[in-house]
């Protein structure tokens, strides 16, 4: 395959950064140079490898973050085996860049999975037209605004059931549910809850990854969340979240592989729902606490990694490691919880204006989060699994198409996906002074954003995206995914 014509002086470039970088057929292939590494990290050198389509840009910043992470390494035992990332790959503000996987070996890296901890998608579809909708759009979306921006949402629930929640996750929060019925989703239909998890937790059949539980223990949620007694009214459950979290109605536009479509569920002129969110503040809660404590576990006489990634050694701490793995586990539970009640209201929402519609779900998967894969760990920071015959949804921007696909369980890119298309500009440089705030600009024009916050529209805009239709050809090319369905958005939430 041809290379980029300006490949020869982008390698230059990146080499007096510090980096040795090769190219072939689409895969960038990247090390620290070795005057950049530790002296305990220089054998052994783990090198990354990122997939990207033709013609998109190659940022440093990005590729020194994936290097930096290929490298760590702890004195004491334990490091990077396998280091990867997706095409939408971008630089991360913790360090770590977005698209980023790694699998490591007697060591986990709480950096690398970061504070928004299980962000993840789910996806719904409804037997409802287009026209149908929108026949009645304006009465659901006055509905839907109290219900997400104004608090109309009720998702009290028992301490008991909260309880249940950050241990077990979805099984726990619906056994407490059934027991005593509390809030919004009392007027839930709790036999198709109950069918949408799965507790056998290594089935793909299941339409919740996991199953939505993960082994979690209360010690480690946030104290006021976890009463002994009483009712149990959390601000933060059932909400969005800032930046490119969002609830979307879309069409299912096109299906390409009928079968797998049917054997979902999905059929072409559906009504669709997408989530997109996480642990809120949860797991900003759990995740500032262990880059905190991983910092304070270093050998005291050793000087600090030059990348401030800090990981757990199985050999030198193994309770730290256990203790991390179940405190990123309850803010996973959290996460599943979240998604599914921002679902839900939604759901409650469409049967109370459109009549008694299923609207079954499709899949649910995390994006960041820690798993034990391959005789090791793997931590996924802005990819998702895309394990053989997984479902996989890959989003667009809100004025783009998303994807559901099947995935197909490619090891060299550690059986994953990208979880979007990735930013092509920073939040910062859309909102700027003097920027260019057109509806043609920003990509705008005949986008339905619902949002009480100007900024939100301006800083989510199309326009910061990278094409999303690139990002899922060349993961199709590399046989990461095939294509299930396409949709098209019709209308978002944004917080």
């Amino acid at each position: 395959m041809q290379q980029p014509k300006k490949l020869p002086r982008l390698l230059r470039a990146l080499s007096r950064q510090g980096l040795d970088v090769s190219y072939s057929n689409k895969v960038y292939s990247i090390q620290l140079n070795s005057s950049l590494k530790q002296h305990w990290q220089n054998d052994g050198a783990t090198t990354a490898e990122v997939l990207l389509p033709e013609g998109f840009p190659v940022e440093a910043k990005a590729l020194k973050q994936l290097a930096n992470l290929a490298q760590v390494r702890h004195p004491q035992g334990g490091c990077v085996c396998h280091a990867c990332a997706t095409p939408d790959f971008h630089p991360g503000d913790g360090g770590v860049a977005i698209g980023s996987i790694v699998r490591t070996s007697e060591m986990v890296i709480p950096a690398a999975t970061g504070s928004d901890i299980n962000c993840g998608m789910r996806l719904h579809v409804a037997d409802l037209s287009l026209e149908q909708f929108l026949a009645k759009r304006d009465r659901f979306v006055e509905l839907m605004k109290g219900d997400y921006f104004f608090g109309t949402r009720d998702v009290s629930m028992s301490a008991k059931t909260s309880r249940a929640m950050f241990q077990n996750g979805i099984p726990g929060w619906l056994e407490g549910m059934l027991n005593k019925p509390t809030g919004s989703v009392a007027n839930s239909d709790f036999a198709q809850l109950l069918s949408e998890y799965d507790s056998l937790r290594d089935s793909f059949a299941s339409r919740t990854f996991l199953g939505g539980s993960m082994n979690g223990d209360i010690k480690w949620a946030p104290e006021e969340l976890v009463p002994k007694d009483g009712t149990v009214r959390d601000g933060g459950l059932a909400t969005i979240g800032g930046g490119n979290h969002f609830v979307e109605i879309q069409v299912v536009e096109e299906v390409f592989d009928r079968a797998t479509a049917y054997n979902w569920g999905v059929r072409s002129g559906q009504i669709a729902v997408m989530v997109h969110s996480g642990s809120r503040n949860v797991g900003k809660y759990i995740g500032g606490m262990w880059r905190d404590r991983s910092r304070e576990a270093w050998p005291k006489d050793l000087k600090y990694p030059e990348s401030n990634l800090f990981p757990l050694s199985v050999a030198a701490n193994p309770e730290l490691v256990s203790s991390y793995l179940q405190a990123e586990a309850t803010a996973a539970n959290y996460g599943f919880i979240n998604r599914l009640l921002l679902a839900e209201l939604l759901r409650l929402r469409l049967r109370q204006v459109f009549g008694d519609l299923e609207a079954p779900l499709v899949y649910d998967l995390p994006h960041n989060i820690t798993l034990a894969e391959s005789g090791g760990w793997v931590t996924r920071k802005g990819a998702c699994p895309a394990h053989p015959g997984q479902p996989v949804i890959i989003p667009g921007s809100m004025g783009a198409p998303s994807y559901l696909l099947v995935g197909k369980g490619n090891d060299r890119f550690l059986n994953s996906a990208s979880h979007g298309a990735g930013r092509a500009r920073s939040r910062f440089d859309m909102s700027r002074e003097g920027a260019d705030k057109s509806d043609a600009a920003l990509g705008l024009t005949g986008v339905d954003c619902i949002t009480l916050r100007e900024e939100r529209r301006i800083e989510e805009a199309p326009a910061a995206y990278k094409q999303i239709q690139p990002i899922i050809d060349v993961q199709v090319e590399a046989q990461m995914v095939d294509l299930v369905a396409k949709m098209k958005p019709v209308l978002t939430f944004k917080a």
